[in-house]
């Protein structure tokens, strides 16, 4: 892997969370500043209360991971390319909590957006996140001197990840499935749209950003498609082992009567699921040559997260 080495998982996650932090916050500055949020106090707050509390910031660290691999710096741009990820993930995760959806009070340990700034703002925040992060992506592109073809296809590849055949498409399969025993091809289907797809597009982002060849940018997405369904399947184990005090946020699964890989398989077989997906994620880096320790590492966190 060139640029930095890699020292071990806990530091590295330390020191890349500490980075996208700082994007984040320069992408709010921007988005507040530049597109007239600052005259709207309510919907700045709400857009800055959903965006920058604290999270894993998975996706924008999956995303330089995978620029780095392929041959990209570790620059301010490149993480500031990498919060348009988060910015999407902010979104949906402001819209999920809404009482029309899984009406939830807390998020990683503290109230929800909803809670805090009302039902009326959350949906507009989360509204504008969506062309801002576009925009965001953009414009990273752009600073980091990527070709106009390789700037387009990266924003391509983060509204269609957020867009109805991805992460909004997954949401509204997942209410449609409340209530109802789906089976094990229709709940990786949901999932991969719902979870998958934006986990899938962060490597693919970082791969076309970096201008990867083919096959390496092939691989990176099948690890991320991969990654993603195992990141589900543990959440799925977190919330019927966890509490709400662990998670930072309530488990909901049981009492919205929703079909999870625990309800369907029980704790040892999803165990087992989620490691199978995490060997075919390995084994398409493998197939590929794509020397990525750090990547290695965040496939076995992703299952591992909570033990």
């Amino acid at each position: 892997m060139s640029a930095v080495a890699f020292d071990g998982l806990p530091q590295y996650l330390e020191a890349e969370t500490r980075r996208v932090e700082e994007a984040l916050d320069r992408a709010v500055l921007r988005l507040v500043t530049d597109h007239g949020l600052d005259a709207d106090v309510a919907l700045a707050s709400a857009v800055r209360h959903g965006v920058m509390s604290e999270g894993k910031r998975l996706r924008p660290i999956l995303c330089v991971s995978a620029f780095v691999a392929c041959g990209g710096e570790r620059t301010d741009e490149a993480y500031d390319l990498a919060a348009s990820l988060e910015m999407i993930h902010a979104y949906s995760l402001m819209h999920d909590d809404l009482p029309a959806m899984d009406d939830s009070e807390l998020r990683r340990g503290r109230p929800t957006t909803h809670r805090e700034h009302g039902e009326e703002v959350t949906m507009r925040a989360g509204a504008v996140l969506i062309p801002a992060a576009a925009l965001q992506a953009l414009h990273a592109c752009r600073a980091l001197g990527c070709p106009e073809g390789h700037a387009r296809a990266t924003v391509l590849q983060l509204v269609q990840a957020a867009g109805a055949g991805g992460m909004v498409g997954g949401q509204w399969l997942d209410l449609l499935g409340e209530g109802g025993a789906l089976g094990p091809e229709e709940l990786n289907a949901l999932h991969r749209r719902k979870t998958g797809a934006l986990l899938a597009a962060s490597l693919a982002i970082g791969a076309t950003a970096a201008g990867a060849r083919d096959s390496v940018a092939e691989a990176l997405h099948e690890y991320g498609r991969s990654i993603g369904l195992a990141f589900q399947i543990a959440d799925d184990i977190l919330d019927a082992t966890e509490s709400a005090e662990t998670l930072g946020k309530n488990p909901s699964d049981a009492e919205l009567d929703k079909s999870t890989y625990v309800s369907l398989f029980g704790l040892d077989e999803a165990r087992h699921r989620a490691r199978l997906e995490v060997e075919h994620a390995l084994s398409a880096l493998r197939a590929a040559e794509v020397d990525a320790p750090a990547l290695v590492a965040l496939a076995h966190y992703v299952v591992e997260r909570g033990n």
